[in-house]
């Protein structure tokens, strides 16, 4: 058995599961949202009043790895309409800035000759504090794309560190040419 696949998921009160075996698709449904996900054979959902366990029907290879990945997706799902995700970038460079532009758009000057216009994603809101973006939203998966978007505008160089990068993340910087 998987050792993470195995591990029940405890519900909170306001957050709902519901798994239709013969559309093969699972709905968690929380105060933040509702998230859909669509579940391969072989994967059963055993959804008791407070916990969730998940369940496997063989021990085929395919079906083992599966089952600790889906497992692991409705625990996201069950966190994100519950408490929900926040995600961190950094702006590093002199007179690199974010600006809202309206509720669901980021304006960066980030070193281009142009300002770069970054269109959010329905369910993710963004909030800009000094030199940081802070992405907020309750689909996981949504929202790390939707930073690797932004941060994939202008990626830390490792030569004078500029760029956007993610909070905590450390970059490596390389030695430059030493020429005479």
């Amino acid at each position: 058995m998987s050792r993470i696949g195995r591990t029940e998921i405890k519900l909170l009160d306001n957050v709902e599961v519901s798994f239709s075996s013969t559309e093969r698709v699972l709905k968690v449904k929380g105060p933040k949202g509702e998230l859909i996900q669509t579940v391969r054979s072989g994967i059963d959902f055993d959804i008791n009043n407070d916990k969730v366990l998940v369940k496997r029907e063989g021990d085929y290879k395919e079906i083992r790895a599966l089952h600790g990945l889906y497992r692991s997706l409705l625990n996201n799902m069950v966190v994100g309409v519950s408490k929900g995700f926040t995600r961190k970038l950094e702006l590093h460079g002199v007179g690199y800035r974010a600006q809202m532009k309206g509720s669901d758009a980021v304006t960066l000057s980030v070193g281009f000759s142009h300002p770069v216009h970054y269109q959010l994603p329905k369910g993710i809101t963004c909030k800009v504090e000094e030199n940081n973006i802070i992405l907020e939203g309750y689909d996981k998966q949504l929202l790390g794309q939707t930073a690797a978007n932004i941060r994939g505008i202008r990626p830390p160089e490792p030569y004078k560190k500029k760029g956007i990068r993610y909070s905590g993340e450390i970059i490596r910087a390389k030695a430059g040419k030493t020429g005479k």
